[in-house]
């Protein structure tokens, strides 16, 4: 049982602005309106499946909610409780909260999907030669921004779409597709969550459930480990300043793993091509996107004066491209790729998160691009990882800050070029032998970053702007 909608949405409109998954939290909510309601399980306690259409300012966006109903509310889910309501004139208080992170009532989402049960609009899916075990307890990650995920054992982790987007979930769409041509770096697709639009567009996605790679390390932290090591290793005396610039010598070398990394990347893409096929741009077209380079760094040099020094070198490399434009094989890649989309496992390095970057639209992330995007993308991580200690220290004394810049620099080219490596050994296009296309790549995704930074994190500007300086130099 629910209350009157009209108490509902009351209770949703205060509550749902605290939550950090919450998109519209710099405007207020003008209007909340119940979009579907579909009991998922009855009783004390009940489950029940709300779509909530939320209106701010000119703008529309939809919210799934799991929402639990129990007379009475353990401690362990106070934290979530969203309101409360009687039960019927002089009946007991219901209790309203955030069932995702109740285990006895999560559980029926995997009883429903192995049976692919079909529920009002809701459709439950689990890919075909896979059998779901539903005798799972969850736990959700509390670590998540946008989205709400939840761990079942060791086994599988269901990622809950909490602002829907119209159409099929990219990571859905790319991780089924990856996972039907058998690719192993990336988690296997076990099911799926979708309810009907209503009309004659695609089903919208609602959750994901993977396998969970229990074992997995973020590349980022393996990372920063190997940085901080290389930062901390004592040059014998002796040795001189070339000393400096050996990375290897430091225990903690990441060159290794970065070169599987390379390998793992070319075979995802390669999978990728083989999943959802390959076209090719004209010179033109070429040309064309190397001018909007060319805007976006005269546009972020407005506004970011301190990017101006390296405007002509960065200027130099878009020319480039446009004077030797000539027709590219285009295909879907990863679109938002560095070191935290990445898990080394027992098994080897595994690709998360192909939704591409979030400020896009669904139909720019799906935008075709060739693979070597990528690379720049993993290749300007590299850059960040190596001075990401030296930002997060603050100031340091102008002889210990050169011989870190120095170190950085020395570390980001040493897994730069084990990356590039690994990808051409495994059959990606050689970044030796598109060295204009790589340059004017990696160039676009600096200028964002130094836009983004500017806005953003102002701290850390001084990282994309360092890196620059060897870079264009």
């Amino acid at each position: 049982m629910l209350p009157p909608e009209n108490v509902l949405a009351r209770d949703l409109t205060e509550w749902l602005p605290r939550q950090r998954w919450f998109g519209g939290k710099d405007s207020p909510i003008d209007d909340l309106s119940i979009g579907t309601a579909t009991e998922l399980l009855p009783g004390d306690p009940g489950l029940h499946h709300l779509i909530l259409d939320v209106h701010q300012n000119t703008t529309t966006d939809q919210y799934q909610l799991l929402l639990g109903v129990r007379r009475d509310l353990p401690d362990r889910l106070r934290h979530v409780e969203i309101g409360g309501f009687p039960e019927g004139p002089g009946g007991p208080e219901a209790h309203l909260y955030d069932a995702a992170y109740d285990p006895d009532l999560t559980r029926t989402l995997l009883d429903d999907l192995a049976g692919e049960a079909s529920v009002g609009p809701l459709r439950f899916h689990h890919a075909s030669g896979f059998d779901i075990r539903t005798d799972l307890t969850s736990l959700p990650i509390t670590t998540e921004q946008s989205n709400t995920s939840l761990l079942f054992g060791d086994d599988y982790i269901c990622k809950l779409f909490r602002r829907l987007s119209s159409g099929v979930n990219l990571d859905l769409e790319v991780n089924l597709a990856l996972t039907r041509v058998g690719c192993t770096h990336v988690p296997a697709v076990r099911g799926w969550i979708e309810m009907d639009d209503g009309g004659d567009g695609e089903p919208v996605t609602l959750g994901l459930l993977s396998d969970y790679l229990h074992t997995g390390a973020e590349g980022w932290s393996l990372a920063i480990a190997s940085v901080r090591d290389w930062y901390a290793h004592t040059v014998p005396p002796g040795e001189g300043e070339w000393a400096e610039l050996d990375a290897s010598a430091a225990g903690g070398d990441f060159a290794a793993e970065a070169e599987r990394l390379g390998a793992a990347t070319a075979e995802v893409h390669q999978a990728l091509a083989e999943a959802f096929g390959v076209a090719t741009v004209r010179a033109d077209e070429v040309r064309a996107s190397a001018a909007r380079m060319n805007e976006e760094l005269t546009a972020t040099c407005r506004a970011v004066p301190a990017l101006a020094p390296h405007a002509k070198a960065l200027t130099g490399a878009f020319i480039d491209l446009a004077a030797q434009a000539e027709p590219l094989p285009v295909q879907r890649v990863h679109g938002d790729y560095h070191l935290g989309q990445v898990l080394r496992t027992e098994s080897g390095w595994t690709l998360l998160d192909f939704e591409g970057e979030p400020a896009r639209t669904p139909g720019e992330r799906r935008a075709l691009a060739h693979p070597l995007r990528d690379v720049a993308g993993m290749l300007r991580s590299f850059e960040y990882a190596a001075r990401f200690l030296i930002t997060k220290s603050g100031t340091v004394p102008p002889e210990s800050g050169r011989r870190l810049e120095t170190r950085a620099h020395a570390w980001a080219a040493r897994n730069r070029a084990a990356f590039c490596r690994g990808y051409a050994a495994a059959g990606g296009p050689d970044p030796a032998a598109h060295s204009v296309l790589l340059r004017a790549f990696e160039f676009e995704k600096a200028v964002y970053e130094v836009r983004y930074e500017a806005r953003n994190r102002p701290a850390w500007l001084p990282v994309p702007l360092k890196s620059l300086a060897h870079l264009t130099a």
